[in-house]
């Protein structure tokens, strides 16, 4: 690439003297042909787009040779031009297709942030269209005090202020945050690089004027009668009329001798051309590498959201050789490892038997897809051979089951917190059911797969079982059961209580919600082993008893009862019975006050009616049988 760089500046330079030569002795037609005032130009001296019709250069071509709202402007630093927009909305313009009529722009220069200038954005007094194929999304940017695990626009950003730009703006964390403004933006312009967004290369195009037909006969296009007076020409931008104009020719046969003694001329000056041009070349080249170095070592400090692909050296090298262990389970072992700049991984080694590998390849494509707060996100992963391993963010404080297997350990959290960790669990699932382009069913929800971060907010982990499907179609094939017993559905079994679907997480879901509460060790529940908790709690609130759970301040009561509630309704035996994730989200968020206990789902032999009332809610579920989407 350095070599070609060279050998092109050095044929530029090898056509300065020529050229020069040329307009000496008047060789060729061109501006016969083509008005001289409206010729091809650029911005700096290599590498810029061409400037010509529809465009046009301020300050270098008078009016008539650009069509109105083409205007450009070079600044003395960049070889890019500045496309100025309507109030005073501009960016910087990488590359112009004449054939297809398209620009690229970007905000990738530091003096130009798009999305401070997106409010301003006229699209009626635009003459560019965002391309027809793009996907458009409604987003919200705001602005937060705090650290979000979002996209971030990095120049609306300072050190006490970070600004996001979010799709579901209705997140609980986004509460304490300001909304700026809402944008209907094509989805694909986003770049999600270490959650710092930037515009680059969006593109956009034009219909009129239409140039693709001189373009197709390789010339040139303009205004019609475009040698006319300066009294004409003026009126030229009203008519918008266009037409083609030939490019300038090549210098005859004589002119060429001519051309040949001025180059004898102008030989050492040559020489000394071609020895910096060579200088120049090894200059640029060494500043580029030593940029790549710059990007290299951010791409190795902070990871892409994208996960990275490990060797086991790599892995061996991130876990100081498997050093500190801080899990096991049937899956394999995890080790807490680090990569450059303190960043802390949890490394799962998957053990080498018979099966993982659909478990490693389903977890690391449905990891892939997925982006939220409350679910954990894959970091990277390795497939060396028959070593197998995933790398997470590391969560310190473990999982949501050390903390709820005992009254103790649930009052060192508390009930408050305990019902905001219930919620984010809540919102993490249906973010899976419903935010993602296909449902993604998790089938393994319990209090063992979900962790908590530094500040407890919890995150939803274990994809081995996911199973994915359309959003429109939300039931699944199963051959086998899977799941951790105790936690799965009724019609994982037995299709007799209806079928698989995005409902056998909501009753596992209800399952964790009755073992915050409870715990399956409960200290009324243990003087006989054929007592179930779930009945024995349901019982004692349809009695309207005591439920005998330590509380320790106030409110703590309402929260313990909302959450079994709403556990009560998760875990009806018939899946048409069970309200959807979004439903429970709006329960969880809810007071409480207006939950009405369901039917007992121990003694019913069939189904409740197809529509359920949840304090005013309705929730109706009619569900088709599909095949699972690999």
């Amino acid at each position: 690439m350095a070599i070609f760089q060279g050998i092109l500046l050095l044929i530029v330079l090898l056509l300065v003297p020529m050229a020069a030569a040329a307009t000496v002795v008047g060789v060729g037609r061109g501006a016969e042909e083509q008005d001289p005032e409206c010729l091809p130009t650029s911005c700096g001296k290599q590498d810029g787009p061409e400037i010509r019709f529809p465009f046009r250069l301020k300050g270098h071509h008078p009016n008539h040779c650009g069509y109105p709202g083409f205007d450009l402007s070079c600044i003395h630093h960049s070889k890019f031009p500045v496309l100025e927009l309507p109030f005073s909305v501009y960016a910087f313009v990488k590359h112009i297709d004449y054939k297809s009529q398209t620009i690229s722009i970007s905000d990738s220069e530091p003096q130009v942030c798009l999305p401070r200038q997106l409010p301003n954005l006229n699209i009626s007094a635009f003459p560019f269209q965002f391309l027809t194929n793009y996907f458009y999304k409604d987003v919200s940017f705001i602005n937060c005090s705090h650290t979000l695990y979002e996209p971030r626009i990095a120049c609306l950003s300072d050190q006490s202020h970070q600004v996001y730009a979010v799709i579901n703006s209705y997140n609980s964390l986004y509460v304490s945050c300001t909304k700026m403004y809402n944008m209907s933006l094509p989805y694909e312009i986003f770049r999600y690089y270490y959650r710092n967004i930037t515009f680059d290369d969006l593109q956009l195009n034009w219909s009129k004027p239409e140039c693709r037909k001189c373009e197709a006969r390789g010339q040139n296009c303009g205004f019609k009668n475009n040698n006319n007076s300066s009294s004409s020409k003026s009126q030229l931008l009203l008519n918008g009329s266009t037409e083609c104009f030939d490019k300038p020719r090549q210098p005859s046969m004589g002119a060429l001798t001519k051309l040949k003694i001025a180059g004898a001329v102008v030989g050492p000056t040559f020489l000394l051309l071609v020895v910096i041009a060579i200088y120049h070349v090894y200059r640029s080249n060494k500043m580029k590498k030593a940029d790549q170095v710059k990007i290299d070592k951010f791409l190795e400090d902070y990871k892409a959201l994208k996960p990275a692909r490990y060797s086991y050296a790599d892995i061996k090298k991130i876990t100081n050789q498997f050093e500190d262990k801080v899990g096991q389970g049937g899956y394999g072992i995890v080790y807490k490892g680090k990569l450059s700049n303190d960043v802390y991984v949890a490394v799962k080694i998957l053990n080498n038997v018979k099966g993982n590998g659909d478990e490693f390849i389903n977890e690391v494509q449905t990891m892939g897809r997925i982006h939220h707060i409350n679910v954990v996100r894959l970091v990277g992963y390795c497939a060396d051979g028959f070593r197998r391993a995933l790398l997470y963010e590391f969560l310190p404080n473990n999982s949501l089951e050390k903390f709820i297997a005992s009254d103790q350990q649930k009052r060192s959290l508390g009930w408050k917190k305990l019902e905001d960790i219930a919620l984010g669990i809540a919102k993490g699932i249906e973010y899976l059911h419903l935010g993602c382009d296909q449902r993604i069913l998790h089938f393994d929800i319990k209090p063992h797969n979900i962790l908590l971060d530094n500040k407890f907010n919890p995150k939803i982990s274990d994809f081995g079982l996911a199973k994915l499907c359309s959003k429109e179609q939300s039931v699944v094939s199963m051959t086998t059961a899977r799941g951790t017993v105790g936690y799965i559905a009724p019609e994982v079994f037995s299709r007799n209580f209806g079928n698989v679907s995005y409902k056998s997480d909501v009753y596992s879901f209800g399952m964790l919600l009755l073992d915050m509460v409870g715990g399956r060790q409960n200290t009324e529940t243990q003087n006989t082993s054929e007592c179930y908790f779930p009945e024995w709690i349901y019982k004692r609130l349809d009695q309207g008893e005591d439920l005998g759970i330590q509380i320790e301040e106030d409110g703590d009561a309402k929260i313990i009862r909302k959450l079994t509630i709403v556990g009560l309704w998760c875990i009806q035996w018939y899946p048409v019975d069970r309200p959807s994730m979004k439903v429970v989200v709006q329960m969880l968020e809810g007071d409480g006050d207006t939950l009405i206990v369901p039917h007992s789902p121990f003694a019913s032999t069939n189904p409740m009616p197809m529509t359920g009332t949840t304090g005013g809610r309705t929730f109706n579920s009619e569900l088709e049988v599909i095949s699972e989407s690999e």
